[in-house]
């Protein structure tokens, strides 16, 4: 059924909410309310609503790009590491209010009890040319609404209803009717029930092709895919007669993500030129599959790395991902410029100094992406860090320079880049002498995202923590840099000999 290759990217528009599924044992009963009480033994984080459906596509081995909001919050930071994890681009909206959580408590293999959190929807805010770019440039576009309001913004409804590529809408009840003319819409049968209301008895497969037909006419959608869960789905397009396309096999598991993964298929499908209706039985052999292979459990194992917010030192009030929001919601709150640069910073010295004292006079804060201990050690070897990041991060937050400090485990620090999204990235070094190019520069695409910039400053020549290791090793001179970086924070060279944060960290 597979027929070309991908040529572009695939699209995923949509709410992504955080999704954890906690595991226990029940032993017991309150003593204070005959429930039972689950002992925690585990817990797993992925990301949830278009989130989990761009990890579906990006591990059939799509190139993906997802297009959503993330607020400026621990439960924003959690998911854009989870999704650049997974290999997934994310181009995020900002989003007003927390992160939507949804909190499955497991025992057993079983769910005893779901707990939704994050308050009412948040308002996501402008795509940028960017994002609507992706769409128009996009091989397959699938919408993933889960009702908290990216699908409604006008923008991104036209750039929806302009793009040439094969658009598939998974709609939600609380969301927005799709826009006109979508190749596919696949919305499964309670969705279908509250959109078109069900004649009085009427039989399950005529409730389904009077919905399916109705909505399809209601959207002009060239077809609409009804999911009936364990039975298939029944198709609607053009012709009065509806496609009935059964389930390969009956499965009993857990169903979490199942809709995800059918329009995650079948949206691949149509980006490889597949029928509408060879889309449809693939989408359906997949979600069987995925449901009897033990769902979102064994297709995504719990994530190697700890949370990001886990990783976070006690430094005080500067250092974490609690401090970051904070100083993020005020800035952006009073329309000021949000600065942010990252390194190893291993040996603090007065080349580090210089650099962040620059980049501070260049906006309204200074956010800091430190490498954590780990991540050091793999880019590094493992006598790296000399100091541990707990002591890294408390010395930077001590400069009067450095609003924040965030940790982050990961080789780079493109997933804390598409969480804290900086109107500026700070680079430093031979960028700035002509020895590379500062648009060739990885963080620079990613800040086009959102509209961003990346800079570049020159660096003090003779400060290398590499070379300071080796002269403390050897007994040798430190050049006076330890000196140096051991004044007060006002006190350093300050101006256009700021470091090279690459060559030094």
């Amino acid at each position: 059924m597979r027929r070309g290759s991908v040529t572009g990217p695939v699209v995923v528009v949509g709410d992504t909410l955080l999704d954890r599924d906690v595991e226990g044992v029940v032993n017991r009963l309150c003593p204070d309310s005959p429930v039972p009480v689950l002992d925690e033994t585990e817990y797993v984080d992925r990301p949830g609503g278009a989130g989990l459906a761009a990890v579906f596509a990006a591990a059939q081995g799509a190139e993906v790009v997802l297009v959503t909001a993330l607020a400026d919050d621990a439960g924003g930071a959690r998911l854009s590491a989870l999704l650049a994890a997974a290999g997934v681009q994310v181009y995020a909206l900002p989003l007003a209010g927390a992160t939507p959580e949804k909190i499955r408590l497991r025992a057993r293999g079983r769910v005893l009890l779901r707990h939704d959190r994050g308050g009412p929807p948040g308002e996501p805010g402008e795509p940028t040319e960017a994002m609507l770019r992706m769409i128009a440039n996009a091989s397959a576009v699938l919408v993933s609404d889960y009702g908290r309001g990216v699908a409604r913004k006008p923008a991104l409804r036209a750039a929806l209803a302009a793009t040439r590529a094969p658009v598939v809408w998974d709609p939600h009840p609380r969301g927005p009717a799709a826009v006109p003319g979508v190749h596919l819409a696949t919305p499964n049968e309670s969705e279908v029930r509250e959109l078109v209301p069900a004649l009085p008895g009427a039989t399950r497969l005529a409730t389904a092709s009077r919905g399916a037909q109705g909505l399809r006419r209601r959207w002009r959608a060239g077809a609409v895919a009804v999911t009936l869960g364990g039975d298939g789905a029944l198709l609607c397009h053009a012709g009065s007669t509806p496609l009935v396309v059964p389930s390969p096999a009956t499965a009993e598991g857990d169903t979490c993500g199942a809709g995800d993964r059918f329009a995650a298929t079948a949206s691949l499908a149509l980006a490889r030129g597949a029928l509408v209706s060879e889309a449809v039985q693939e989408a359906v052999a997949e979600a069987s599959a995925y449901v009897a292979g033990g769902g979102v459990a064994s297709v995504l194992p719990p994530p190697a790395r700890p949370e990001v917010s886990a990783v976070a030192a006690p430094g005080g009030e500067r250092v974490g991902v609690a401090a970051v929001a904070s100083v993020l919601a005020q800035v952006r709150a009073a329309g000021g410029t949000v600065v942010a640069t990252g390194g190893c910073f291993d040996l603090l010295h007065a080349g580090h100094v210089a650099t962040l004292q620059a980049a501070r006079k260049l906006g309204d804060c200074l956010i800091v992406c430190l490498n954590s201990d780990a991540s050091v050690a793999g880019l590094k070897g493992p006598d790296r860090p000399v100091v541990p990041q707990g002591d890294r991060s408390r010395l930077l937050a001590a400069l009067s320079c450095v609003d924040a400090v965030m940790i982050f485990d990961e080789p780079t620090p493109h997933a804390a880049l598409t969480w804290l999204r900086p109107d500026i990235w700070v680079k430093g070094g031979d960028y700035a002498t002509g020895a590379g190019d500062a648009s060739a520069l990885p963080e620079a695409e990613i800040l086009r995202r959102w509209g961003g910039h990346t800079v570049v400053v020159p660096y003090l020549d003779g400060r290398s923590t590499t070379d300071m290791i080796a002269a403390a090793r050897s007994g040798g001179q430190l050049a006076g840099a330890c000196c140096e970086a051991a004044r007060a924070p006002g006190d350093g060279p300050v101006g256009a000999s700021a470091p090279d944060v690459e060559r030094i960290r």
